[in-house]
């Protein structure tokens, strides 16, 4: 086969990296182009000569191009990947450092919380220009297949405004459904048969089966609390299991920014969360992450280059849909997974036009969704919150409204628990002015905005959250791998 795969945001070089070998694990695929586009040039740089490295250690005919020129890339795409930060990390750091100036303590803030919605509206204009572009110069019925958070938002927009044929892509229920498998003691996650349905990052797993036989909350919950690391690893999730009978998808940090109980008191959060990863709750622990990621990345970049002339194993093939998904639409071997797509009546206790995640089978004809699903009420419930921030969320960034703005972080459940309405109306112009260079929509309402913040009267403080952690040095992570790989 040959046909054409573009990626946006090639610059993400692990994920990039990743999703490219993955795709290359198809016998069928090996004489594909791949177009990589980023407004980084060194970054592209630096993921084209890994992929290089990859299709000469491996005597293949893929072909692998890189350019700034968006359109250039996406010219006849038969597939288009999106994996781009709007704002990159500079931007990410005031998503963060605001609102925690108003008391709002987010792990992620990349979803919903003051932080995911202000990433939605810089991200919103951008997913538009690409679908322009995917509608003008991509290949006839492209498909539009969206990594990049906030996965709900971005697809909502790419569907409603940019009507472009999409799919969301998130690895969430993979990983629950690991984690379930392993306290349960089976053998591999193929032994588990599940029904998990949601919205993305509020997924729950509504039905489970291990080898045939229904798992019921009571096993489950005794079979986490058992468990020597999620235990305390997954404390907020294992209680959340415990009142609403179902398990979540989400990791105990994402989970926490996204319901009212657990993050709006300082003393309460260290109560919830585990500083053993970022992923469990630390304060701002992704933005952590991801800075000493780029940072170890840019310094070990050779040793990066030099594994990427071991030859590809299919056996260490990803559980990314990506691979998956394109593998069934051009071979016609069905896959099943976890999409994220317009609602249109999959979930019958969900609004239509929400953009839910629920099981889906995959072959020539396209994703079809299993349909007729109806959650758990209060499962329901949480998303009908986050669904109603999202909405107004979306239709502010199209607009360019900031009152819609502000309404939209006022009614997100955790920013609603910390915050008075002067707080949320204040802390929207701060962060709009702020990233002012990443909200063109915005430009008309940043002088009125600034004019507001120089007559400000709500009371501010500077604080770093209730668990933060500093960012560690190159040499740190260093003396850390070291010390992981000698006790290992």
């Amino acid at each position: 086969m040959s046909f054409k795969i573009a990626i946006i945001g090639a610059g993400s070089v692990g994920f990039t990296k990743k999703l490219f070998t993955d795709i290359l694990c198809v016998p069928e695929f090996q004489d594909i182009e791949f177009a990589l586009t980023d407004i980084s040039e060194h970054n592209l740089g630096m993921i084209k000569a890994i992929l290089d490295r990859i299709v000469e250690a491996n005597s293949l005919p893929t072909k692998v191009t890189a350019t700034t020129n968006r359109r250039e890339a996406l010219e006849g795409a038969r597939y288009i990947i999106s994996c781009v930060r709007v704002g990159g990390l500079e931007a990410y750091a005031d998503d963060i450092r605001i609102p925690l100036k108003y008391g709002i303590d987010q792990c992620v803030g990349d979803t919903i919380c003051a932080g995911g919605i202000l990433y939605g509206q810089r991200n919103i204009p951008v997913i538009l220009d690409f679908c322009k572009d995917i509608r003008e110069v991509a290949a006839t019925g492209a498909k539009f297949l969206n990594y990049a958070n906030p996965m709900a938002m971005n697809t909502w927009a790419a569907i409603e405004y940019g009507k472009v044929d999409t799919v969301g892509l998130c690895h969430g229920v993979q990983h629950g459904a690991e984690q379930i498998a392993e306290v349960l003691g089976a053998k591999s996650p193929r032994e588990l048969d599940y029904v998990c349905s949601g919205i993305n990052h509020q997924t729950w797993f509504i039905e489970l089966k291990l080898n045939g036989r229904p798992i019921g909350k009571d096993e489950l919950v005794a079979a986490f609390e058992a468990h020597p690391v999620y235990s305390k690893q997954e404390k907020l999730r294992i209680d959340v299991l415990k009142r609403f009978g179902v398990y979540s998808t989400e990791s105990n940090g994402h989970l926490s920014e996204y319901l009212p109980w657990y993050r709006k008191r300082p003393d309460e959060i260290t109560r919830w969360i585990d500083m053993s990863d970022w992923i469990h709750g630390e304060t701002g622990g992704y933005l952590r992450y991801s800075t000493e990621t780029r940072n170890w990345f840019e310094t070990e970049y050779p040793q990066f280059l030099e594994a990427a002339s071991k030859p590809i194993d299919p056996a260490k093939r990803s559980n990314e849909h990506a691979s998956h998904i394109l593998e069934a639409l051009e071979t016609n071997r069905v896959y099943r997974g976890h999409f994220n797509v317009k609602n249109n009546g999959v979930i019958t206790n969900l609004p239509q036009d929400a953009i839910i995640e629920s099981p889906g089978f995959v072959d020539r004809f396209g994703i079809n969704m299993a349909a007729g699903i109806t959650l758990p009420e209060a499962c329901a419930a949480t998303c009908m919150a986050s669904i109603n921030v999202q909405r107004m969320s979306v239709h502010a960034a199209i607009a360019g409204d900031i009152d819609l703005l502000k309404l939209a972080v006022l009614h997100d459940p955790l920013v609603g628990a910390v915050s008075t309405p002067e707080e949320v109306w204040q802390m929207v112009d701060e962060m709009v002015v702020a990233e002012a260079a990443w909200l063109p929509q915005y430009a008309h309402a940043v002088p009125a905005a600034k004019e507001r913040l120089s007559k400000a009267h709500v009371k501010t403080r500077e604080w770093a959250g209730a668990a933060r952690r500093n960012v560690r040095s190159i040499e740190e992570l260093r003396a850390e791998k070291a010390a992981l790989k000698q006790a290992g």
